[in-house]
């Protein structure tokens, strides 16, 4: 039945789009010990007569679809917002009417590029509390000596106020408005698809005045399923029984909503989309379908993440991907946007990196559209060329690589470096971990959701064996970022007592997975000697990670041999820094050895330290200062056929800022007892003459060899990426002189180049 609306007004529901759609998943349900998240419900304003009836909406060059060009209607007409005295309490004024329940930030200039029409309001001064941005103090509606070029635009955050309508009160003639709606959903049908995670193959539902509603399928089209399918994390669409859907059709009526749905194919979300057709107007017959039935789309997951029945979350996250991959990134599915060219990968440059770009790479990698296109290297900076500069795809590319672009780069460096993050379809994952008994919810006890004697229990991970990878995967899990601690013991966070029962122990994790119950563990035979409750695993979170790379160039260009008589080795010997040999050498004999300058960068997202506090550090009267750390570095010489000839390391030694990129401060200095650390865009030089930067080659015979170096080889201290930990040098030695050459950084080159160097590893050696 129509709903009664009034005649002067029509009311637009908002067209949102979440950051994370459970509602497709409602008839899952949480776990019955896992709290409903409390939510803020939203209240129309309700304000008096005399405040101006204004629309806002975002606009210009955006890359998602919270953020853009701050634009307002007024008076018949759109227009603008003037920079000057604006701040955070008027973006969060303009973000909340939107809304979003946040503003993230604010940016002058007409960042967005420059609106037209006349500057609504200038010398905004906003308390953050009003209602509307009318309510603000300003110089008057209309009132302004600002031009286009100060335009404000404002990002807001993912997060939607629960239950907002948009009620537009302006002439429905204005078709540049957006048609709103609350949430939107795939909703599983039949019953083969209702016990499947995720959720593939379904009704489209949009959520109107609290009701779901199915969307008349007269003039749906592939496109639209496309961009449906990319909104729920998967790459592609394609047929499904529309038989069977005819006679669930039959036997259930379905309730219609009354607008029409036009996409492209190409638009990273529905909020992109046109409501309402080229043909007819914006509003259909009211809730009516005539002869049509609701819309089905069928998507097609990743390999990732192939349909599981909910018990088996056995599938672990596996990259396979030749031409295009993600680094850097917290969670799956997102990072710095990294392509393979000549053999050797290299990063793309940000100008003009948009969301159609970051969708191609998305769907390349198996995921869904992009949520959001990254720039100014903000998932940390690459290494090696930038291959690709002003990319420009027309949505439809299979790769990144088919895409039209500028091969000239030389005016970009990796402080532009692109990153994309993707939707990924919805996994349930986290609803089976939590932390508990933390400070904040970055923090707290590992307490996993484990099956036991046909129900499901809460219960705690044994500790022994617990480290920083295993950390990083419970961060993940739960969407929180990056591991910044391991914990074996945690009496201090007094978790649920319902929950100290051990229900996972040995566990080992590679890093990659997406779920800690895809690492190897135990199973139902637990072994745990000290118990859970106070020893139970723990982990602390952080948005942000550092990233260690040394620089190959200088390791090659520094290599040089070096006869030392043994009376000069002394301190280093104490340091174990010779070869075992040297134990029995005569103090007039000499030791040869390889020297070379490491210069370790700091390409990540924060600031490195180390792990022990300071009142650990250990003085080393013989190199007067304190050490942070046991082992920072290995140094190791191997045959060709992988066995090790010669060793050395960069045992316990002092971290600090030895030189920075411009425009960027020291923070760490070892002398006096100062704070140790590489901050990020700063670098830590060891000279080839300082003790202990060689590798002893004394009882080393001529030939050629390969030369291997790995940072932070224990995982210490956790960073964005370990892969490129390691680098790697041909060495060739005739007992008179030695060359390095080749060197590069592990994960540089192409998996087929990788090969020329036989019997490494290819990531880092652990020592637990």
């Amino acid at each position: 039945m129509k709903p009664r609306r009034p005649q002067s007004s029509l009311f637009f529901l908002l067209l949102a789009l979440f950051q994370f759609v459970y509602g497709q998943y409602e008839y899952l349900g949480y776990p019955s010990n896992y709290p409903e998240p409390e939510h803020e419900q939203y209240q129309p304003p309700q304000l008096s007569p005399d405040v101006p009836r204004i629309q806002l909406r975002l606009a210009g060059d955006k890359r998602k679809h919270n953020e853009g060009r701050v634009e307002v209607f007024y008076d018949g007409q759109w227009g603008t917002v003037c920079d000057d005295d604006f701040t955070q309490h008027a973006a969060q004024v303009v973000c909340r009417e939107l809304g979003y329940v946040d503003a993230v930030s604010w940016s002058p200039s007409s960042k967005y590029g420059k609106g037209e029409g006349p500057i609504w309001f200038d010398n905004l001064h906003c308390m953050g509390t009003e209602k509307t941005l009318a309510q603000c103090p300003s110089n008057g509606i209309g009132v302004s000596d600002c031009k286009h070029t100060e335009d404000v635009g404002v990002v807001c955050s993912d997060k939607r106020i629960p239950g907002f309508k948009f009620v537009n009160t302006m002439a429905n003639h204005i078709e540049s408005l957006d048609i709103q709606v609350e949430d939107v959903r795939i909703r599983a049908i039949l019953s083969s698809y209702r016990k499947r995670v995720p959720v593939t193959e379904g009704y489209v539902e949009v959520k109107d005045g609290g009701r779901w509603k199915q969307i008349c399928d007269a003039e749906w089209t592939q496109h639209n399923s496309r961009v449906i399918c990319g909104m729920f994390g998967f790459p592609g669409e394609k047929k499904y029984n529309a038989r069977v859907y005819k006679m669930f059709a039959r036997r259930r009526k379905p309730t219609f909503w009354d607008y029409a749905v036009n996409c492209t194919g190409t638009e990273a979300h529905l909020s992109s989309c046109k409501l309402g057709t080229q043909q007819a107007p914006l509003v259909k017959a009211n809730g009516t379908c005539a002869g049509g039935l609701p819309v089905v789309v069928s998507c097609v997951p990743g390999r990732a993440f192939a349909p599981t029945p909910m018990t088996g979350f056995r599938k672990a996250f596996r990259q396979e991907q030749p031409l295009v991959r993600l680094r850097g990134g917290a969670i799956v599915g997102e990072g710095r946007v990294e392509v393979l060219k000549n053999g050797e990968w290299g990063t793309i440059c940000d100008d003009r990196w948009d969301l159609g770009s970051a969708t191609v790479v998305c769907r390349e990698l198996g995921y869904g559209t992009a949520k959001e296109a990254l720039s100014g290297g903000r998932l940390g900076q690459g290494m090696g060329p930038v291959h690709m500069n002003e990319v420009q795809c027309s949505g439809f590319e299979k790769s990144i690589t088919e895409c039209a672009f500028n091969k000239e780069t030389a005016d970009c460096s990796h402080e532009e470096d692109a990153g994309v993050r993707c939707n990924v379809p919805h996994m349930g994952f986290q609803e089976r971990l939590r932390l508990s008994g933390g400070r904040s919810p970055y923090e707290g006890r590992v307490e996993v959701l484990a099956e036991r004697n046909g129900s499901l229990v809460w219960g705690t991970v044994c500790s022994e064996g617990w480290g920083v990878m295993e950390a990083m995967v419970v961060c993940r899990q739960l969407g929180l970022g990056f591991a910044s601690n391991a914990f074996q013991e945690t009496w201090y966070w007094s978790g649920q007592v319902s929950a100290d029962a051990v229900v996972m122990s040995g566990v080992k994790c590679s890093g990659t997975e997406m779920s800690l119950s895809h690492c190897l563990h135990h199973g139902a035979h637990l072994q745990c000697p000290r118990g859970g409750g106070r020893y139970a695993a723990g982990v602390s979170c952080s948005d942000t990670a550092p990233d260690l790379v040394l620089n190959p160039q200088v390791v090659e260009q520094t290599t040089y041999m070096e006869d030392r008589p043994m009376f000069m080795l002394q301190c280093a010997y104490e340091e174990n820094c010779l070869a075992s040999t040297s134990s029995s050498a005569p103090a007039n004999t000499h030791r040869r050895l390889l020297r070379f300058s490491s210069q370790i960068h700091n390409n990540g997202q924060s600031d490195f330290k180390p792990k022990a506090h300071r009142e650990s550090w250990v003085w080393h009267d013989c190199h007067r200062h304190y050490h942070s750390m046991e082992v920072f570095t290995l140094y190791d010489l191997y045959s060709l056929n992988g066995s090790k000839v010669a060793e050395g390391h960069k045992a316990s030694f002092c971290l600090e800022d030895s030189e920075c990129d411009e425009g960027i401060e020291k923070h760490y200095e070892c002398a006096n007892f100062g704070d140790q650390g590489i901050t990020v865009g700063c670098w830590d030089t060891y000279r080839h003459d300082i003790d202990c930067q060689w590798v002893d080659i004394t009882d080393v015979k001529p030939g050629d060899y390969i030369f291997q170096i790995v940072i932070n080889p224990n995982y210490e201290v956790p960073e964005t990426d370990y892969s490129n930990n390691i680098v790697k040098c041909r060495c060739r030695y005739d007992g008179h002189r030695i060359w390095m050459y080749n060197c590069h950084n592990g994960g540089s080159l192409s998996e087929e180049t990788e090969q020329t160097f036989p019997g490494l590893i290819n990531n880092q050696v652990t020592h637990r």
